[in-house]
């Protein structure tokens, strides 16, 4: 059987790295299988769903590299879910309630004062037709419950959690149609999975009654149930659940410079019993992803564990990876030289003005500037097709008797304006002759 996964947003706001999460491993698992990533967009929410979140999902999908073969929109979907509607409150599986929400709130806070849990006590299965139509009378429009078959106990191997087992008697009949006729999510989910013939559901353990009530679902319509998958949540670096990751989206993430494949390569391994390893290329990462991997404590997503992996990620990039995204005129031998010094690609531009120029002019000590003075004689005279760092230093070493910190210090703050960074013999041919001998003379 194909393998058939699906990412599900709702465009009612950005996605954060809880939720690219849920996408990648949805993502990893079809592209492991040869099968196939859809994305469905869950917009029956009218009111809060917006074409700008739409617009924002797909272009975070496409940065992280997690193309669907095929996407979909509920609300362009809705006959098919009156469809399955009609039939299951046909077949008594679907029943209208007329209670308030003041109503239901204030049964609800009875049952918790008596310490019983607060079950829906399917008072509404008890309505006499006279009942109903003075409801009706008062204006009152039903909400409709999916009944729960008592009898018919909820089991499934999830494939993180393991075997989960639920007593239906002990879940209220959920919801899934309100007053005013708009869907809630249980039975439109159920509905699609079935009708796109999706075989697995990943997504996280806050899902895992939904799933139990959705079985009972998937029964009566009469449709084979995908397999499920309940991901730990997310925690923060503290190890708690962090508001913090509910709101880091991926333009912040962009904003810092964070690479894509970073992320992804943190998001695919956090959790599991593998370690988290540098990675320039989504491949990398199939042939280990295994949800028996994944255990059901919390995965803790660590900023700065994001931020050095993101280092190496850079480190690791081949010209012709970052070309396009170079300052024009910086070649591969410029790229080499600056790469080990970079933390993120932001700092390409800053490095590539060292070479370019001009560099902050640094003062200097009255020795200093003597000893600058000769070597920007000797630089005159260097062989710059050879290696002019080596042969400058070797000359003005034994010219001046330097050596160690008092000889490269110096050079290096008069050449580039700063106290660290990249090997000089690697800049120094980059920055040039000319250039050289005039930051050497401390003429910018």
């Amino acid at each position: 059987m194909s393998v058939v996964t699906r990412f599900a947003p709702s465009p009612t706001g950005r996605l954060h790295v809880g939720n690219i999460r849920t996408a990648l491993h949805n993502w990893l698992y079809a592209a492991q299988n040869d099968g196939r990533f859809l994305l469905r967009l869950d917009d029956t929410d009218a009111e809060r769903s917006r074409a700008d979140y739409a617009d924002a999902i797909h272009a975070d999908l496409a940065w992280l590299g997690l193309h669907p073969h095929e996407e979909f929109r509920q609300s362009e979907r809705f006959a098919l879910y009156d469809a399955a509607f009609d039939k299951l409150r046909a077949a008594g599986r679907v029943y209208p309630c007329y209670e308030t929400a003041r109503e239901l709130e204030l049964k609800r806070k009875i049952l918790l004062g008596r310490g019983r849990p607060p079950l829906y006590d399917r008072a509404a299965l008890e309505l006499t037709d006279a009942q109903i139509a003075g409801f009706e009378a008062e204006g009152r429009t039903p909400h409709w419950r999916f009944k729960l078959d008592h009898d018919a106990p909820i089991e499934w191997d999830d494939l993180i959690r393991g075997p989960q087992h639920f007593d239906p008697a002990l879940l209220s009949d959920p919801v899934i149609r309100r007053e005013d006729g708009s869907w809630l999510y249980m039975l439109p989910s159920a509905v699609d999975d079935a009708e796109m013939g999706v075989t697995y559901v990943v997504r996280g353990e806050d899902h895992v009654t939904n799933t139990g009530l959705q079985l009972q679902m998937f029964a009566a319509m009469g449709a084979e149930a995908p397999a499920f998958a309940h991901e730990a949540l997310l925690v923060g670096s503290e190890g708690k659940l962090s508001k913090r990751l509910g709101s880091l989206t991926m333009d912040e993430l962009r904003a810092r410079h964070i690479e894509p494949i970073a992320l992804v390569a943190l998001l695919a391994r956090i959790g599991t019993s593998d370690p988290v390893i540098p990675v320039t290329d989504h491949s990398a990462l199939l042939d280990d992803f295994d949800f028996g991997r994944f255990g059901r404590a919390p995965a803790r997503f660590d900023e700065e564990e994001l931020a050095r992996l993101n280092q190496q990620i850079v480190h690791m990039f081949d010209y012709e990876a970052v070309e396009a995204g170079l300052p024009e005129g910086m070649d591969e031998r410029a790229w080499e030289a600056i790469r080990p010094n970079l933390h993120h690609m932001g700092e390409v531009d800053d490095w590539w003005q060292v070479i370019e120029g001009p560099v902050e002019t640094v003062s200097f000590d009255a020795d200093s500037a003597a000893f600058l003075d000769t070597a920007a004689a000797t630089a005159a005279d260097l062989d710059w097709e050879g290696e002019p760092w080596k042969a400058l230093t070797a000359s003005l070493k034994e010219r001046t008797g330097r050596k160690g910190k008092a000889l490269f210090l110096p050079l290096r703050q008069a050449l580039t304006g700063r106290d660290h960074g990249p090997e000089m013999a690697a800049l120094l041919p980059l920055i040039g002759k000319e250039r050289a001998i005039a930051r050497l003379s401390r003429r910018r």
